[in-house]
């Protein structure tokens, strides 16, 4: 996640997504692949795929790999993960699982703030002060030839002189968002030239990155996809150390970005169809749904149920074009009226957004906003009408129960999430961070999550920069649609063949299918017991 004030022009064609463009400390050879994300690796396969009408690359991920992870963490004897959020958690468990099972002798420790409440739940999972790996950040930060800083994007930008000081000479510096890149690009500020900076970002929830880590330990593994970046490489290894630490993640598989193209799809995205957006659409449809008859149940049933238990399922197997080739008759003619009426109105708020998000302006919105947050703190939004019956009606499920696929439901959701994938399309991004920033993250990671404990939860409950998003966005797609959309179906107007065609020959279906290949076997269990827990705002 990152941005900078020129970013617009940045994103003008597919090769500023080059690996590492305009960073001249880079030393590893070039690649041959003439491939859009082209990299090389010494020590992991790196395929080549055809995600639509380009060729990209990847690292297959899987626990067969593991006792590659000593030669590409050669060098790194003791890790620090500074926080305990949302990704710190499951990333500090896995790395030290994986570490362990490979043999790998690297330490990895856990650094927090001074009187930290975060201290007794790292304890809980076996990081300790007397193993010494627990203890205050800055101590860590001193030890740590690898800093993983996941601390909050605020925290990041409020301490970022202070961590950086603190590194050793040689240490790396490891992010899973290209926020404080972005951060700094607004203020003019650099990282410090004498290290080498990297990312591995999970397109998930931390909390999916650990469940699926644990359920996938008899097949081989299985996780959430990871983007990685190579910002910096002063020591000509940085590569190799971004995909062992996804490897030992246990990500399916890796793609290389840049740090400024994270930013931009990450931020935007979770405003879009992973968060704000169907925050918006279950909004728009529960209210729609009553005016036309239905109680609230089954307002909030053929709304947010639709989405969360019955379109997102088929998509993460099948892929998007699939809800739609399955219907027949009148339930196709409903998703076309929907998805024609919708796909311009949700493009409007999305293509604003990605404007907001690349212009720098989004994110001086998080600072800002972090700023009154002693003065104005946040509230919770399940308490209205939606998100109230919404509880009830998750309570009466039935085991195995699927809920109905509403048609009218499909096109408004469909039509968005096309939307966001067109305006990132038209951006410049590459298939591989599309699909995974638009389709995979919203269907395998954020929806199971959405449909166990509600989509209020997860607005609630996940990180500040996400939740300043969605609570910004989320009233703008519910009322546009409303407005302009649902007026239109309501008025008769006729169905835009074009756009049912654009959709149905779009290219990224066939990149979405290409994914679904790679898809591990094992579907989230949200229920199960696990080692990581979902923070909750009480």
């Amino acid at each position: 996640m990152k941005l900078t004030i020129a970013l617009a022009t940045l994103f003008a064609s597919a090769s500023a997504f080059a690996p590492n463009a305009g960073v001249s400390t880079r030393a590893v050879a070039a690649p041959s692949s003439t491939a859009v994300n082209a990299f090389k690796s010494d020590i992991f396969d790196v395929m080549d795929v055809n995600f639509a009408d380009t060729e990209e690359q990847i690292v297959k991920g899987g626990r067969d790999l593991f006792p590659k992870l000593p030669k590409a963490f050669e060098g790194i004897k003791e890790i620090g993960v500074i926080g305990w959020g949302s990704q710190a958690p499951a990333q500090a468990q896995n790395l030290r699982d994986s570490l362990a099972e490979a043999g790998c002798d690297i330490k990895v420790r856990i650094g927090l703030r001074e009187g930290s409440s975060s201290f007794e739940e790292a304890r809980e999972v076996g990081f300790s002060e007397d193993a010494d790996t627990l203890g205050e950040m800055y101590d860590i930060i001193k030890k740590s030839d690898l800093v993983m800083l996941l601390i909050s994007d605020a925290a990041q930008a409020a301490l970022y002189k202070e961590v950086f000081a603190a590194m050793k000479p040689g240490a790396t510096l490891g992010l899973s968002h290209g926020f404080l890149l972005g951060y700094l690009d607004s203020i003019g500020e650099k990282f410090p030239e004498d290290m080498d900076v990297i990312a591995v970002c999970p397109k998930g929830m931390g909390p999916s990155v650990r469940r699926l880590y644990e359920q996938g330990k008899e097949v081989n593994g299985a996780g959430i996809n990871a983007s990685f970046a190579v910002h910096q490489d002063k020591s000509g290894k940085a590569t190799e150390l971004a995909l062992g630490w996804g490897v030992a993640l246990g990500s399916p598989f890796m793609f290389e970005t840049t740090l400024t193209s994270e930013y931009c799809s990450d931020i935007y995205g979770e405003r879009g169809i992973l968060l704000g957006a169907v925050h918006g659409i279950v909004e728009s449809l529960y209210r729609r749904y009553q005016r036309q008859g239905m109680s609230p149940d089954q307002a909030f049933t053929e709304s947010c149920e639709s989405i969360t238990g019955n379109i997102v399922k088929i998509i993460s197997t099948k892929g998007i074009k699939a809800v739609y080739e399955g219907l027949e008759g009148d339930d196709k003619e409903v998703f076309k009226q929907a998805y024609s009426a919708s796909y311009l109105p949700s493009k409007e708020i999305l293509q604003e957004i990605y404007d907001e998000v690349s212009s720098g302006n989004e994110i001086r919105t998080v600072i800002m906003h972090g700023k009154r947050i002693s003065k104005y703190p946040v509230g919770k939004i399940d308490g209205n009408d939606t998100w109230q019956v919404g509880e009830k009606v998750r309570a009466a499920r039935k085991e195995d129960e699927t809920p109905p696929l509403n048609p009218f439901t499909a096109g408004v959701y469909i039509a968005t999430m096309m939307a966001q994938i067109d305006v990132l399309l038209e951006a410049g991004h590459p298939y591989s961070e599309v699909v995974n920033e638009s389709v995979i993250e919203a269907v395998d990671s954020l929806a199971p999550y959405m449909h166990y404990r509600g989509v209020a939860f997860m607005v609630d409950n996940c990180s500040f920069t996400a939740k300043t998003g969605s609570r910004k966005w989320a009233p703008r797609f519910d009322y546009i649609l409303d407005q302009l959309a649902y007026t239109a179906v309501d008025n008769g107007k006729p169905v835009n063949e074009d756009l049912i065609t654009a959709f149905e020959n779009n290219k990224v279906h066939d990149a979405i299918n290409e994914c679904c290949k790679l898809r591990p076997s094992v579907d989230i269990s949200v229920g199960s017991d696990s080692s990581t827990k979902e923070i909750v705002i009480e």
